[in-house]
């Protein structure tokens, strides 16, 4: 299971003196397996919001829960994945052993979990290259590695921050693909912060649309797009009339801000 929960979480910072109000009463779902994404303007809190589902940051009011848990009882149980913008591969280690660091962590030994990372290799492509050093491989190996990583302690929820916005248009929508069919295989459930409306509409299950100062959801798009998903699915009408939904909304608060300045 990986049934996501937010229900009306704000956040507040404490900067100089000041109350910053970030997000405001955000709520949403995801079930088992869905894919979700978070779009909006920068600054809205949509990385925020991720790492508070991640029990890096505590909500000033609202709550979180992943299949009912608490983000700190659900980071315990090793149920959240994370993949930054950056891969964070360690330099000096090689793909496999930076895979296996989540285990080296938490100590446990567990025959089945030791087969994990070899397994992973395959699944996300990296075969053969076991032995490499983040040096040497591309920016998007270095993703996939990253992928796998965060993948290892077998998370019921992952936690997706930007993954391939440093990469060029043309990795970036491999990986587009080889995360979906990872995601695909593993049964895992998604939620994704990015930048680029196709890029939502082309991955998600439902896209949450932010708008800020201070943020909060300004629309629910829902895809009706078949899985698996593929490029063809681009001149869809289903997938045009989302991104068009997203572009809209996203436009409309650029006016409205534009508008209070």
């Amino acid at each position: 299971m990986g049934r996501l929960s937010i229900d009306r979480v704000s956040k507040v910072f404490d900067i100089d003196g000041r109350q910053v109000q970030a997000l405001k009463e955000i709520s949403l779902e995801l079930e088992d397996g869905q894919f979700g994404a978070l779009i909006g303007p920068s600054g809205c809190g949509k990385s925020t919001l991720l790492r508070m589902v991640a029990d890096i940051l505590p909500p000033t009011s609202g709550s979180i829960s992943i299949d009912g848990a608490h983000p700190s009882q659900a980071r315990k149980d090793h149920r959240i994945g994370f993949v930054f913008q950056d891969a964070t591969l360690l330099p000096w280690r090689t793909v496999l052993e930076n895979i296996r660091l989540p285990l080296e962590i938490v100590a446990e030994r567990d025959p089945d979990r030791e087969k994990l990372p070899r397994e992973l290799i395959e699944l996300v492509g990296l075969s053969g290259f076991e032995k490499a050093k983040p040096s040497q491989l591309s920016g998007g190996m270095q993703q996939r590695a990253a992928i796998a990583r965060s993948l290892v302690l077998s998370p019921r929820v992952l936690l997706l921050d930007e993954p391939f916005g440093a990469l060029d248009d043309i990795t970036r929508s491999r990986m587009n693909l080889e995360l979906l069919r990872i995601r695909a295989e593993t049964k895992i459930t998604a939620l994704m912060v990015t930048h680029s409306i196709q890029e939502a509409v082309f991955m998600a299950d439902r896209i949450f649309v932010l708008a800020a100062r201070p943020g909060r959801i300004a629309d629910v798009v829902e895809v009706g797009l078949d899985r698996p998903r593929s490029f063809a699915q681009m001149s869809d009408p289903a997938f045009t009339g989302a991104v068009d939904r997203v572009r809209q909304c996203l436009f409309d608060q650029q006016a409205m801000a534009a508008i209070d300045v």
